[in-house]
């Protein structure tokens, strides 16, 4: 019986624990999802978010398998421009239990806001926060569910860098997240060689103040830039435009691009007021880019409807709608995976209960955690395209759309990408393909600027402040052809002062300016001074003979160069005059000995390879001798009479006669030189035989030709001798003081035409040009080299040039005395000696065999030194001896030589009688060959 009844308390025991259980599990499933929303709902972006949040609460809440029944609730906090009222908001929300929370608008709020979110590990998810300064490291909980800034200032930096502007005004509210914006615009202009040249902080929006926008926007008036970047919010954007249209900016010459916020204006105000609509007119914008789908179409059809024609439609209407269902999807992630909606209290602010503020109500969700892990794996398709995270939390592919404000509204003129740049076609058709960031790859569609002009504006002109432009200008003492002060006056004239006004003259724009003198008169100054003086401010520009060196240009930028000016050397030099023996100049002495020696060897050789089988290289051996010496001078002028028979002899020949062909026409060339040109001699060849001896060398006071002959070259100070004129260059080298000098070739030129008896040794051995220096990343010193360019095109340059520096008064032609040595045909004489060498080893190779079979060695020789030498003996007979024919070839050859002797009796009578001198000679001799 007490079994009985211990059993049955057990088992309802067991049945209280299970309902117990369920209901508990039951009790931590609310019925509603709390979700909160913090905006300034005064605002553009404010109305258009309510619209679409609500719109997306309904549609999630219509679905019941999105919740699993439960409901979606969103609690709508108006934060009214304030800051203050932003954090209340946020405190109410966290002690209602609140999942998550969208917002809040500016990045002001979200710093402070995203420390509690850290704390009470509540997801905060913000679509219009976008400062590039909220690091996930440091705000975890933070998620920015659009594109970052920091996307939106890398396509205004590819705008301005695609238009080729060098340097941007910005004008910004003084918060958060358009002060961050523009640091990184700067830092993204850096990295495209541009740069941001005044920054102008306008009260926070929408606190700015008319008086505010008119007092920075007269200082950018006297600015050189014209390319100006308007990022801040709608208030204070259409005031800056407003008083920028009143002060005649934003006619041609300027440039306007602003950020996103103007984007939204044009699409959500259905009609603007004609002041706006007309301020605004010429500007660049950017929209971010949604790609076009159905369930976008199908949304924007509804908009109407939705919003009761309060608010027009833009795109942070989707990301508000799309940011909704992916805390729904996280959510129903989290309730999937087995987790709970539950919180608990923060043990730490458990002191603070009783206190006039409840913070203990504040409460920590428990599985916010995992659920900022869900919302971060998101990876689905809403009304903004394909939604998913990168590891750095930045929504993948960002994309903007490049709009133009005109008269009519506005006009799309390409877009922006992270994956290909600037573009005319939507950026989701070229994400199958590899990215290609080139600049022959970008493009946009025409635009009409400020003004209604089409033409791409400059993008600056000269700071209107009542100041020229400061120009400076060496005062030299020497070559005052190149720059000429006038005595007592302001009158600068010269090549270089010819060559810049020439180039003012080309450009488009008027440019105001003044010379102002560098140096004491005394000497000439030193070029790296006055460049270093733009450098320091005290020039705008240098004008003159600027050589382009790599010390310089780290200081200023360079203009293209107007005229080349390496490095030469001039030394005096001593007239070679004609004589008795001039004949012999061409060749060196050892060059005639080799020469000679080889028309010797050669002779000999062919002697050697004809002498058994041709009757013509026979007979005594005086008439020997005769014929080798006949044959091989001969060939000199190919007049040799006798036929070579043998190939051997005639592969020796055709080699031969190849290097005699070479040899007689270099000797032909460099005599008639000698005999026609004036020939200067010096033991100065050029600048390495300068380096080699111990010689003092002068330059010119100033140039940079002293730090590049002891930097570069590593000559000693000891031996450079400072020259201040022509007249000095002249003395120093007359009296030895210096044995060259080295210096730039427009100043030697003019030098040389006053002094014949010097002369330029050797090559140049720098290549430089002279340029004019602007500051670094001054439009002028590209606007002035374009500008040289053209005056190179249509021959001005050239005419300038004649008129300042062409001066010949030496006007015989002059060359120096080069003789022809062995270098020069050493690899003739090489191939030359090779074919005499092998062909002489193939024919004591085939004698020696042929001798062999003619003459064995007996076996019973009983002296071995004694048979050798008979041998020896033997075998030069053999070879000395004429070769035996076989009969039918002996048949053959009379024939032959009959045929001939009639052919040659009828065209030479000289040819015959020797013929038959010939063989008389041998009959009376007697034929006594081996053979």
């Amino acid at each position: 019986m007490s079994f009985s009844i211990t059993m049955k308390l057990v088992l309802l025991l067991s049945t209280f624990i299970l309902f117990i259980g369920v209901f508990s599990e039951e009790a931590l499933k609310p019925d509603v999802v709390n979700v909160g929303a913090i905006f300034s709902f005064n605002t553009i972006n404010g109305k258009v978010a309510k619209v679409a949040m609500k719109a997306a609460e309904n549609d999630i809440n219509s679905d019941p398998s999105i919740l699993g029944g439960r409901k979606l609730s969103i609690a709508l906090h108006d934060s009214n421009f304030n800051s203050f009222l932003g954090i209340i908001g946020a405190l109410q929300f966290m002690e209602t239990d609140t999942v998550a929370i969208i917002g809040p608008q500016n990045a002001v709020m979200a710093h402070v806001l995203s420390l509690l979110a850290n704390e009470l590990r509540v997801p905060l998810l913000s679509f219009t926060a976008l400062d590039p300064s909220l690091s996930p490291l440091q705000y975890p909980f933070f998620v920015q569910t659009a594109p970052n800034d920091e996307f939106q200032m890398i396509a205004i930096a590819e705008t301005v860098s695609y238009f080729g502007w060098a340097e941007v005004i910005a004008i910004f509210s003084d918060d958060d997240q358009s002060r961050n914006g523009i640091s990184t615009l700067g830092d993204k202009l850096a990295e495209r060689r541009c740069r941001i040249s005044y920054k102008s902080a306008l009260p926070p929006d929408p606190k700015a103040e008319r008086s505010d926008v008119l007092r920075e926007l007269v200082k950018i008036r006297m600015m050189e830039s014209r390319v100006i970047v308007l990022h801040t919010f709608s208030k204070t954007g259409l005031l800056v435009f407003e008083v920028a249209k009143s002060l005649g900016m934003m006619e041609k010459e300027y440039v306007w691009i602003a950020s996103t916020w103007l984007s939204t204006v044009l699409d959500s105000t259905s009609s603007l007021k004609s002041v706006t609509a007309n301020s605004i007119q010429g500007a660049l914008t950017l929209r971010p880019h949604t790609p076009d789908s159905k369930r976008k179409r199908d949304f924007m059809s509804r908009w109407n409807q939705l919003s009761n024609g309060s608010i027009g439609f833009n795109p942070y209407g989707l990301y508000a709608y799309d940011t909704v269902w992916m805390i729904a999807r996280a959510v129903k992630l989290l309730l999937d995976q087995g987790g709970t909606i539950s919180f608990s209290n923060d043990t730490r602010l458990n002191g603070l209960a009783g206190k006039s503020l409840n913070l203990s109500a504040l409460n920590i969700f428990d599985g916010g955690k995992r659920l900022l892990e869900n919302i971060l794996k998101t990876n689905m398709t809403g009304l903004t395209g394909p939604l998913q995270f990168n590891q750095d939390r930045s929504l993948l592919n960002p994309s903007y759309d490049i709009i133009n404000a005109v008269e009519t509204g506005y006009r799309q003129i390409g877009y922006w990408s992270n994956h290909s740049g600037l573009s005319i076609v939507p950026p989701e058709t070229l994400y199958g393909k590899k990215p290609n960031r080139s600049s022959s790859n970008q493009h946009l569609d025409s635009v009409v600027w400020p003004g209604g002009e089409t033409i791409r504006p400059r993008g600056w002109v000269f700071p209107n402040n009542g100041r020229e432009l400061r120009i400076g200008v060496p005062r030299r003492v020497s070559y005052q052809d190149i720059v000429l002060l006038g005595n007592g006056t302001d009158t600068v004239q010269g090549y270089c002062i010819d060559v810049f006004l020439a180039a003012i003259r080309f450009l488009p724009y008027a440019f105001p300016y003044s010379f102002i003198p560098f140096g004491d008169g005394h000497k000439n100054p030193s070029y790296y001074e006055l460049v270093s003086k733009i450098d320091s401010g005290v020039f705008d520009g240098v004008v003159g003979d600027i050589s382009i060196v790599t010390n310089r240009t780290k200081m200023v930028d360079f203009t293209q160069p107007y005229i080349e000016s390496g490095l030469v050397v001039v030394a005096p030099v001593k007239k070679i005059s004609s004589s008795a023996w001039s004949f012999s100049r061409p060749f060196t002495p050892f060059m005639w000995v080799v020469t000679a020696a080889f028309f010797l060897i050669v002779g000999a050789v062919v002697w050697i390879l004809e002498h058994r089988i041709n009757d013509e290289f026979r007979g005594p051996p005086k008439q020997q001798i005769v014929t080798i010496l006949w044959f091989s001078f001969s060939t000199m002028f190919f007049a040799h009479r006798e036929n070579t028979v043998s190939s051997l002899g005639r592969l020796v020949l055709i080699i031969w006669l190849f290097v005699v062909l070479i040899i007689n026409s270099s000797y032909t060339a460099s005599l008639t030189s000698i005999l026609t040109v004036q020939q200067l001699s010096s033991p100065i060849k050029g600048i390495d035989s300068l380096i080699s001896s111990n010689a003092a060398i002068g330059f010119q006071v100033g140039s940079f030709a002293e730090n590049y002959l002891i930097e570069e070259l590593n000559i000693p100070k000891s031996r450079l001798v400072e020259l201040g004129s022509p007249e000095e260059y002249a003395l120093a080298l007359h009296s030895g003081r210096v044995a060259a000098i080295i210096d730039e070739r427009p100043y030697v030129d003019l030098f040389l035409s006053e002094h014949c008896e010097f002369s330029i040794r050797g090559q140049e051995f720098t290549k430089r040009g002279w340029g004019f220096a602007f500051p670094r990343d001054s439009p002028l010193a590209i606007d002035m080299s374009t500008a040289i360019l053209g005056l190179t095109e249509n021959g001005e340059l050239q005419k300038i040039h004649d008129r300042w520096l062409s001066r010949r008064a030496c006007s015989s032609e002059s060359s120096e005395s080069e003789q022809l040595d062995l270098q020069s045909f050493w690899g003739l004489f090489l191939i030359c000696g090779i074919a005499c060498v092998l062909a002489l080893v193939v024919y004591f190779w085939l004698m020696f065999r042929k001798f062999n079979r003619h003459h064995p060695e007996g076996p019973d020789s009983t002296s071995p030194g004694n048979s050798r030498s008979a041998r020896l003996q033997t075998f030069i007979s053999f070879v000395d001896g004429k070769a035996e024919k076989s009969g039918s070839n002996s048949k053959r050859k009379r024939e032959s030589v009959s045929s001939n002797n009639v052919h040659k009796e009828d065209k030479s009578t000289y040819r015959s009688g020797r013929i038959e001198r010939d063989i008389s000679f041998e009959r009376q001799n007697g034929d006594t060959s081996a053979y």
